[in-house]
């Protein structure tokens, strides 16, 4: 056993807790199909969140572990339920009143708004699938339209068919009186509308795999449940889906978790071990809602992408599943700051440390160097005093505080740039605030220009730090009203860099005539 294997074993890093639970599922033996299958699911009524990217990332993380700990090949499969029908028309998209007279059909059978592929399924699948590939992702995409009319369904269907008073005998413990009523677990496509129908079944025939019902109109049919003539309803779909693919693995939202043993039942009725589970705290917006795909709340994928790095945000992914999560844009710059500290801290650590880094697992084990020599809170300090509206002024200040840096050698550096001037004048620019000293903040203010007027020191943040802390060590207490003062007073927010940092970074003949600007009351 390898040093790193064994380590792997032993880690307390959730991926591998969950990893070795999973490799516990074949502790008899290996599984028939010759490799174990991950899942996640996706249902394309909207565009894709961030909490589809977060399912599949961190289902990759435990897959990379569990190929850590174990020999036995792995597949991941993302399946998009794009069959369901369209039970109402999301708010974000174009032309949203030309939808409305699609409700009930396919989301592949939706025209799709934006006008740019075959329906409006296909459009969400093709942005998930982007979204995903973006990432670099491996996975084989399934599309539930194709999965149900391929026929690669057909199996379980009719075994749905078999069993079927034994899966409606699952479900209808979970309904309530009145739902018991009209409940069925197939709902077939109307041959004439192509919309999909939640009636009550008039009978299921074991004999030839067929359900009959009356429509809307009263109007009875016959149809085959097989070749995409019949879905599933989502909770039976769940278990059913499991039980087609063999799926050993899946995770889902907090939300899901009372259905588990629902799902669960139906998978083993429908002749398949269910799969083991791990089940993640919800993604809330700033108003602590939960996010939703429909109403586009929240921060979408490719605003992250427009602030931070991709790793930043498989860096946010990683912390605490188990713990709901606010995302909203101010908890990029921080996601941006540790995702980099994780990162230097690797190249120092043992096995067992790296291993219990997240960076680990964002990258599968191949870590790269931090390039990065200025603090994304700190550009974002540098983007607020320069006013900068683009990256290039930026970099003369960060290469006369690190002459050896560039756009070419250091390029996480320049990418974090130009995500810093975005983010200040999108974020940070409409809500600065300056105000003016007080008398003891203004005494403390030019005693410390003063002190910067002579200096010939270096740029050296821990020395100029030192300078910063002398001007208000007796002038403050506690000292946080010294560093208070100076974030609001010079920087138009409540909180701020390493002002000695800070002061390195930007130039100390720049931060002088900060002061004095601030002081003169040209800042308000």
């Amino acid at each position: 056993m390898t040093e790193t294997r064994e380590a792997a074993l032993a880690s307390k890093a959730w991926p591998f807790e969950e990893a070795r639970r999973l490799l516990k599922r074949f502790a008899k033996s290996p599984p028939e199909k010759g490799y174990v299958l991950f899942e996640t699911g996706y249902g394309p009524s909207g565009l894709p969140h961030i909490g589809t990217f977060g399912e599949v990332a961190r289902t990759t993380m435990i897959r990379r572990a569990f190929e850590e700990i174990s020999d036995i090949p792995t597949k991941m499969v993302c399946f998009s339920d794009d069959l369901d029908g369209m039970r109402k028309v999301p708010s974000n998209v174009p032309n949203a009143d030309s939808l409305t007279e699609h409700l009930q059909r396919p989301l592949t059978r939706v025209p799709d708004p934006f006008g740019t592929h075959d329906s409006f399924g296909d459009h969400n699948n093709a942005m998930l699938r982007r979204f995903l590939d973006t990432f670099g992702f491996e996975y084989d995409f399934i599309s539930a339209t194709e999965f149900y009319g391929s026929g690669k369904f057909d199996e379980v269907l009719l075994r749905a068919v078999e069993t079927y008073d034994e899966v409606m005998a699952v479900m209808l413990k979970s309904l309530r009186e009145e739902r018991r009523q009209t409940y069925s677990i197939f709902l077939p496509i109307h041959p004439e509308t192509g919309r999909v129908l939640y009636v009550p079944m008039k009978s299921v025939n074991k004999a030839d795999g067929t359900i009959t019902f009356d429509d809307e109109d009263g109007v009875e049919w016959t149809l085959p449940v097989t070749g995409g003539n019949v879905k599933l309803q989502w909770k039976p779909d769940f278990g059913a889906r499991w039980a087609a693919l063999g799926v050993d693995f899946e995770m889902y939202g907090k939300d899901h978790s009372t259905n588990t043993p629902i799902y669960d039942g139906i998978c083993r009725i429908l002749g398949h071990k269910a799969p083991e589970h791990f089940s993640y705290e919800l993604f809330l917006d700033e108003n602590g809602q939960k996010i939703s795909k429909t109403s586009g709340n929240g921060v979408s994928i490719d605003k992250w992408l427009t602030y931070a790095s991709s790793e930043s945000l498989s860096y946010f992914m990683y912390q605490k599943p188990k713990t709901a999560k606010r995302m909203h844009f101010d908890v990029i710059p921080k996601a941006m700051d540790e995702y980099h500290q994780q990162l230097r801290a690797y190249a120092g650590q043992d096995i067992k440390g790296q291993l219990n880094n997240p960076v680990w697992h964002i990258h599968g084990g191949d870590v790269p160097e931090s390039k990065m020599v200025v603090p994304y809170s700190m550009l974002l300090n540098l983007a607020s005093v320069s006013g900068a509206e683009e990256k290039d002024q930026l970099w003369g200040f960060i290469q006369r505080y690190a002459p050896d840096t560039s756009a070419e050698t250091n390029p996480d550096m320049d990418q974090a740039a130009g995500f810093a001037v975005r983010y200040y004048n999108d974020f940070v620019k409409p809500t600065k605030v300056f105000r003016a000293p007080t008398d003891i903040e203004r005494e403390a203010l030019e005693d410390l220009r003063d002190r910067l007027k002579s200096w010939d020191g270096e740029l050296d943040g821990d020395a100029l730090q030192s300078e910063v802390f002398a001007c208000g060590r007796e002038r403050f207490d506690p000292m946080r009203g010294w560093f208070t003062a100076l974030y609001e007073v010079l920087l138009g927010a409540s909180q701020g860099p390493r002002f000695g940092g800070f002061i390195a970074l930007y130039g100390v003949d720049e931060t002088v005539g900060l002061i004095d600007r601030a002081l003169a009351g040209e800042l308000l």
